[in-house]
């Protein structure tokens, strides 16, 4: 199985080919830069650089978010168009269970990746390592990062926050959590294409045309026309609404 992997939901651009469980090329991006203009350029490339054809893909992994919006509909609309148009099967992993899989497998320890995702609130879940297997033990969430701090210092085992976004909640989940916090190296702290390709690898493909992105919450230009408008009929886009 040939699959192409591609992780634009935050700051940082992944993308990865994979045959089968074998990394052939990956390309991890950490700068501020449009994705838009970085994507495309850099599929090619890798394919060029592993002498693979775009008919000779068998599956197309695309993070789903949460995390920015913009850069989660780059990730999401160029892994649809290509698998449309390819014809190839298409699976999304969720953005935080890519971080997650990160953690060091450290007995009864959990699992934390965090996305900031402003005005105090943080995009998080919780993960934990069963022998070898990644399980979901809370769903994730959009949530403020004082309530966060104050639900983990609940948590009966050691904790692995993941994720850059960690280190502007530094003091308060020291605050909360204090020795449960484990320090992991740097470069498990960036979401990688091929652990992506890893977690998708074995999922049920989906509906190419139903496919849609998890944002978790409204995008703030809804959010405010929502409370604007306070009578406003729940139910279908508000764009179309308008």
């Amino acid at each position: 199985m040939k699959i192409l992997a591609i992780d634009t939901s935050n700051q940082v651009m992944s993308v990865a080919l994979m045959d089968g469980a074998r990394l052939i090329v990956e390309r991890i991006v950490n700068v501020k830069r449009n994705h838009s203009i970085q994507l495309m350029p850099a599929i090619e490339g890798m394919m060029k650089e592993a002498d693979w054809k775009p008919k000779e893909l068998t599956r197309i992994v695309v993070a789903k978010g949460p995390g920015s919006y913009t850069g989660i509909r780059i990730g999401v609309t160029v892994a649809k168009a290509l698998a449309f148009s390819l014809n190839v099967e298409l699976v999304g992993v969720s953005s935080l269970e890519v971080l997650a899989a990160n953690g060091a497998q450290i007995p009864d320890s959990y699992c934390v990746p965090i996305f900031d995702a402003r005005r105090g609130n943080i995009y998080t879940g919780i993960y934990q390592y069963k022998g070898y297997r990644l399980v979901q033990i809370e769903k994730d969430t959009h949530v403020s990062a004082e309530q966060w701090g104050q639900y983990l210092k609940h948590l009966n085992g050691p904790i692995q926050l993941l994720g850059e976004d960690r280190l502007m909640h530094t003091e308060l989940f020291e605050k909360y959590c204090g020795d449960k916090l484990i320090e992991l190296p740097s470069g498990l702290h960036y979401p990688r294409a091929s652990v992506l390709a890893e977690r998708g690898r074995c999922l049920e493909p989906e509906n190419v045309h139903l496919f849609e992105p998890e944002y978790l919450k409204l995008a703030e230009a809804e959010q405010n026309w929502m409370e604007a408008h306070p009578n406003f009929e729940k139910g279908g886009g508000w764009i179309e609404k308008l």
